[in-house]
């Protein structure tokens, strides 16, 4: 059966390819031949080969206080914000089914593929951890339910994925606050939760990235610590199922022990810290630029080809219902470029290219 009647199948695959993100659910249910050919793995890396994919940055943020009173929201309620780089034009996702008061706090956002991953956070009324993995498909423009983590609930914990089909889950604290060295990695295709080895040390509020191949998870704190941040940093090898060595001064240019930075993995290794943008060189932190002074404090880092994101809070002590200030740099030059900010506090983000 011709993909559409009278084309060969190469140029109907291109008009499928040039299609917007926002189209697929419709294309997905005209007829199963198309259905078919958009679920497939092939058709996602075509289009990003042909450069018709769009890129999606999505947040986790706080609904914008309406009155504008500038007051402290107790317990903010959070939704998914989404913006289409190319456009500008930002959009919301439909609520996760059975979170009437929004997402959890604290939750964890990851992309696989063509898939958002929630994991994890508080429940905004009892404040209980979840161990909920909840999915959405950009192809299908629905959500559904993954496998739970397993183990213990836990709560700040580092989180990052590999963009094509693996996650890992490492560290944070468990019901009674106790600080875990357990990890673990989700098979987003199989959904299935795989225990890893323990990492060498605990590590409450940890960060995670994946950079070169690898899970680099990076500093967080033992129980009997409580806040005094390790600059440790440990890397996992899913190929091999091993962790490398500790390496035991890997933050010590960012600062103090006070917070650990704000980090994120394109190419390179850049982390924020106290103002000041810094980027792994020759085994070290380096100073490569400053953050707009507008932008107080840093709650999302990413890196694109070329571009480094930075999103924070417009205020000092700005209220979770308050809006929030974003740049992007130009690597190449240094130059910093407002982004045209929506909604209020951001709690986590990724990107996604679809």
């Amino acid at each position: 059966m011709e993909l559409i009647p009278n084309l060969p199948d190469d140029v109907a695959r291109e008009c499928l390819l040039r299609s917007s993100y926002q189209q697929f659910p419709v294309i997905a249910s005209v007829c199963r031949a198309w259905n078919r050919e958009v679920s497939l793995s092939q058709f996602l890396h075509q289009r990003k080969a042909s450069r018709h994919s769009q890129e999606l940055l999505i947040l986790s943020q706080a609904r914008v206080d309406p009155a504008g009173s500038g007051k402290i929201i107790a317990t903010p309620e959070y939704r998914i914000s989404v913006l289409e780089s190319g456009s500008g034009l930002w959009t919301e996702l439909p609520p996760i089914p059975g979170q009437t008061k929004g997402l959890p706090l604290f939750c964890r956002l990851v992309s696989v593929g063509s898939d958002l991953i929630v994991l994890g956070g508080l429940d905004p009324i009892t404040w209980q951890a979840h161990d909920s993995v909840f999915v959405f498909s950009f192809l299908t423009s629905k959500w559904r339910v993954g496998a739970t983590m397993p183990g213990v609930r836990r709560s700040f914990f580092g989180c990052a994925s590999d963009s094509d089909r693996t996650v890992l889950v490492a560290g944070g604290h468990n019901e009674e606050k106790c600080a875990l060295t357990s990890a673990m990695v989700y098979d987003v295709s199989e959904d299935k939760w795989t225990f890893s080895p323990d990492m060498a040390r605990e590590r409450d509020e940890c960060k995670a990235v994946f950079h070169a191949g690898r899970f680099h998870v990076i500093g967080g704190y033992a129980t009997e610590e409580q806040g005094q941040f390790s600059k440790t940093a440990e890397s996992f090898d899913v190929s091999t199922w091993e962790w490398g060595p500790l390496t035991e001064d890997f933050l010590d240019d960012t600062g103090d022990t006070v917070s650990p930075p704000t980090c994120a993995a394109g190419g390179d290794l850049y982390a924020c810290w106290g103002g000041d943008v810094m980027m792994f060189l020759n085994d070290k932190w380096q100073k490569v630029g400053q953050i707009p002074a507008d932008v107080y404090n840093v709650t999302y880092v990413a890196v694109r080809p070329g571009k480094l994101i930075v999103i924070g809070n417009g205020k000092a002590l700005a209220g979770y219902g308050e809006a929030t200030v974003g740049y992007i740099c130009d690597l190449s030059s240094s130059r910093w470029v407002k982004l045209e900010t929506h909604g209020g506090h951001v709690q986590a983000g990724c990107f996604l290219e679809v």
